[in-house]
C-alpha cells in the first residue's frame, strides 16, 4: 500500500502504540470519574490455545490472551487497559493500577468473573462502591443453530459486593459496547480470522494506539452536544479533538526522551 518495506511500517507502528502507552499512562490521572465498568474480552496470539505445541502451552504470550479494560460511564473514557491472562494475578494488577489513576470513591460495576472478588477490594479496601452483574446466557430455541451467532442472554443477576452501590447504575453495557469497539476497529480482534496477533507486543501496540484515537481523536456520539467532543475532552484532559498528525509527534517526543522502540 505505501511501496515501504513491511518490516518499516511495523517498526514505525511499534514506535506508535509504545508512544500512545506512555502518553495515556501519564496523562490519564487524578481523575474525577464516578461510575466505572469493567470486562475481558478474549483473543489469540499466534495460534488458538487447543493448537499450541505442547512445549508452549505454558508459555507467556502465545494461545489465549485476553484484554482487561475500565471505561467510565460518563465520559465513555478508557481509563484503563491491561492485556494479560483471565486470571486472579492480572485481575490484581489490573486494579491496583486503576485504583491509582481515579481521584476520589467511584461505584465500579465488572462482570461475574471470580478474580474481581479479591482484585477489586485488594486494591481499593473499604473505599469502593462495588457490584457485579452476570449475565445469563442461553440457547435460542427459535434461532438457526447451524449458524455462527452468540448465545441468547436469559437474564441478569446483580450482586452488592461492598459499599452501597445504586442500582442505577450497576451496568456494565458501556464497557461490553467497547468490546464491540475494538473487533470492529481492530482486525486482530474480529473472530473466525487469519489476521490475528503474531506476538503479544504487536496486540499491546494496536491497542494502545485504538485507545489514543479512541479517548482523543473520535468525537462520540453521545457527547456531541453542543459540539464534538471526545472522551478525553469530556473528562477535562484535553480541550480539542486531537488530530492524527498530534499522535504522530508522539513518537518524535519520545524518541527526544531515549525511549524509540527497537523493530519487532
Amino acid at each position: 500500500m505505501t511501496g515501504t518495506a513491511k518490516g518499516t511500517v511495523m517498526t514505525l507502528l511499534a514506535d506508535a502504540g509504545a508512544a500512545c502507552q506512555d502518553y495515556q499512562d501519564a496523562a490519564l490521572r487524578n481523575l474525577g470519574c464516578q461510575h466505572i465498568q469493567c470486562d475481558e474480552i478474549w483473543s489469540f496470539v499466534y495460534a488458538k490455545a487447543r493448537n499450541l505445541p505442547v512445549e508452549r502451552r505454558r508459555q507467556w504470550g502465545v494461545g489465549d490472551v485476553w484484554t482487561w479494560t475500565a471505561l467510565d460511564a460518563e465520559s465513555k473514557l478508557a481509563v484503563h487497559w491491561l492485556v494479560g491472562t483471565r486470571d486472579p494475578d492480572t485481575a490484581a494488577v489490573f486494579m491496583r493500577e486503576l485504583a491509582t489513576r481515579l481521584a476520589n470513591r467511584v461505584q465500579l460495576t465488572s462482570d461475574g468473573w471470580h478474580a474481581y472478588l479479591e482484585a477489586v477490594p485488594g486494591a481499593f479496601g473499604a473505599e469502593i462502591d462495588f457490584a457485579t452483574l452476570r449475565k445469563i446466557y442461553g440457547t435460542d430455541p427459535q434461532a438457526d443453530n447451524r449458524k455462527y451467532s452468540p448465545a441468547k442472554v436469559l437474564g441478569v443477576e446483580v450482586k452488592k459486593v461492598s459499599g452501597k452501590p445504586e442500582y442505577r447504575h450497576i451496568n456494565t453495557s458501556y464497557v461490553e459496547r467497547q468490546n464491540l469497539t475494538m473487533r470492529m476497529a481492530m482486525r486482530r480482534f474480529t473472530r473466525l480470522t487469519n489476521a490475528f496477533s503474531k506476538k503479544v507486543e504487536n496486540l499491546e501496540h494496536a491497542i494502545a494506539l485504538h485507545f489514543m484515537h479512541y479517548n482523543f481523536c473520535r468525537p462520540h456520539q453521545t457527547l456531541a452536544n453542543p459540539y464534538p467532543t471526545t472522551p478525553a475532552m469530556a473528562a477535562s484532559i484535553t480541550d480539542h479533538v486531537w488530530k492524527v498528525s498530534e499522535i504522530v509527534a508522539l513518537i518524535e517526543v519520545r524518541e527526544a526522551a531515549g525511549k524509540l522502540a527497537t523493530a519487532s
